[in-house]
């Protein structure tokens, strides 16, 4: 009898650390519930199980159910004993039938299951609750054997640690649905206030926002929706894309603009430097704090704080920020004195958090904490329109900050729209700042951009695999307005066989290249450096190569150098 209660503790210990795994893993909640009672099938011998949960009336809906569809148990597929189960979700006490066949109030159901040589079947039942008043029941059927009453005493304490689990995934799901509600209803009314404003004026706090594009638009008017509510928000985007920018805009359009605004880089700070960082720390808490220090989470009470790359901090942290997060109070390192903190929060990420949560490298509780609002910032191949704008704003910036009157010619504008910017905003600002430090007369033309010098660091990078000859693709037919152009797309994983063209002779003059032969590198080799006047510079921006990419393809190709 011992080996047999011990082996039982053993299995129910089992099933709760996979229960739990479920329940913390799944962002599909019937898909979730569903999951579980396939577990207890496994760890307690069930029979069937039935998930119940209230809804905004307070009446007992069906949530999950073994052996069938949830909408085939809704239609009638099982006869459920609803009213038999409503005083364990009024009470909040679990119900135990050992002989279910006989109770009046269970036979129908119970019929369902009986199976030939079967004298009863007993049914357990326990509440789903955290701390509050129950809110759902969990059920199951297991037949009965020796000893059933200890037994059932046993599987009872295991039921009620499952509906606990239960419970607390359901009010998680429940609390971010309701603060997703009432965000769409503060939007409704922010957007008959919004109607009111001018379209000519920028609203407060977007005034160093530069764009007009529908991506960026579209984004601003998410972040005029999202700014006077207190709801968490999760910036999502590549890097360069101006999350920073956009959650100070988040903050001055606040009803919190008057008070902090505190920014914290989680994935330059080690967990231990972090740690201090957020939530300050005592004279003496260790070696080197020499007094008293307030945290960010202090420093922005009453304001806002804004954690970017949210999406680097340890397993280990992220249960600390959870807990402020949902309480609003924590504990200086060293401390023991809890502050409490009214904090607005903004987070940033260029992450898959999803895929994150799915491996096991991110809470799924604190990723439903944090992503309450995502806003999705677009990359700048998304937004080329906003080039030419966001390129005079640095330049003019530039100017100022060197005392000069740089301008720029239509043609490098032209040319920078066609680059796809893999860095973004922050790669334009750069490229921006360094042509003009370069540029000849005090204008920057096509010729002093990175990439018509072979200079572009962006463009080495993402040309092409280390070892791969970029002279099939390059030399491509494609029109003059393209094929100088600045950030080639990245290249794909396995990369896909250039297209054969059919060959055409090459015409005289200054016309766009004509169609080669894809196998013959040697053949269009020596017809652009014919056409360059065999000038290997020349021929290299010809073919989009750089100057040591064409010096090794001669030299391959066994092509003497002419000297005209």
């Amino acid at each position: 009898m011992n080996k047999i209660r011990i082996d039982d503790s053993e299995a129910h210990l089992i099933g709760i650390y996979e229960i739990g795994k479920v329940l913390g893993a799944s962002f599909d909640l019937d898909r979730a519930l569903h999951d579980v009672l396939n577990i207890l099938s496994s760890y307690l011998a069930m029979r069937h199980g039935v998930i119940m949960l209230t809804d905004h009336d307070d009446r007992l809906v069906m949530a999950a159910v073994t052996g069938m569809s949830l909408a085939e148990a809704k239609g009638g597929g099982i006869r459920y004993p609803v009213e038999a189960i409503r005083p364990v979700v009024d009470r909040g006490m679990p119900m135990v039938v050992p002989s279910a066949v006989g109770d009046p109030d269970l036979a129908d159901y119970i019929a369902e299951f009986l199976e030939p040589d079967d004298d009863s079947l007993a049914f357990l039942c326990v509440p789903i609750k955290t701390n509050d008043k129950p809110f759902g029941s969990l059920s199951v059927l297991r037949g009965r054997e020796s000893g059933a009453l200890r037994g059932f005493q046993h599987d009872i304490r295991f039921l009620t640690m499952v509906g606990t689990l239960i419970g607390q995934t359901v009010s998680l799901y429940r609390k971010v649905l309701a603060d997703r509600e009432r965000l769409m209803e503060d939007n409704v009314r922010l957007q008959k206030q919004v109607i009111k404003i001018a379209p000519s004026a920028a609203p407060h706090g977007m005034d160093d926002i530069i764009g007009a594009s529908d991506a960026i638009s579209n984004v601003l008017g998410q972040i005029q929706q999202a700014a006077p509510t207190k709801a968490t928000v999760l910036l999502r985007g590549e890097s360069g894309t101006g999350k920073e920018m956009m959650a100070q805009a988040l903050h001055q359009m606040s009803k919190r603009a008057q008070k902090p605004f505190i920014k914290v880089n989680c994935a330059a700070l080690s967990e231990s430097v972090l740690e201090s960082e957020l939530f300050g720390h005592e004279k003496g808490a260790f070696t080197g704090a020499i007094a008293e220090r307030k945290g960010r989470f202090e420093l922005a009470n009453g304001g806002t704080l804004f954690l970017d790359e949210i999406g680097e901090i340890s397993q280990a942290f992220q249960s600390k920020l959870l807990r402020v997060l949902q309480e609003g109070e924590f504990e200086r390192v060293g401390g023991v004195k809890t502050i409490k903190v009214d904090v607005r929060l903004v987070a940033a990420t260029n992450r898959d958090l999803e895929a994150a949560v799915t491996k096991g490298e991110f809470r799924a509780d604190l990723y439903f904490r944090l992503n309450v609002v995502p806003i999705f910032l677009p990359p700048l191949r998304d937004r080329k329109a906003d080039i030419p704008a966001l390129a005079d704003h640095f330049l003019k910036q530039f100017n100022q900050e060197n005392g000069r009157t740089v301008g720029i010619t239509a043609k490098a504008l032209q040319t920078l729209q066609r680059c796809n910017f893999p860095g973004n905003v922050r790669e334009l600002e750069n490229c921006v700042y360094r042509s003009a430090t370069m540029a000849a007369d005090g204008v920057i033309d096509e010729i002093d951009l990175s990439c018509k010098r072979d200079t572009c660091l962006s463009s080495t990078l993402w040309g092409g695999k280390p070892g791969q000859s970029n002279l099939a693709a390059a030399i491509q037919p494609h029109d003059a307005g393209h094929h100088h152009h600045h950030h080639p797309t990245p290249a794909p994983q396995t990369p896909a066989p250039a297209p054969a063209a059919q060959p055409a002779p090459v015409p005289a003059g200054d016309g766009d290249e004509a169609e080669l032969d894809a196998d013959d590198e040697r053949g269009r080799l020596i017809q652009a450096m014919e056409r360059c006047g065999w000038v290997q510079a020349k021929a290299a921006r010809l073919l989009g190569l750089t100057p040591r990419q064409i010096g090794y393809a001669l030299k391959k190709h066994n092509i003497e150098i002419r000297q005209l």
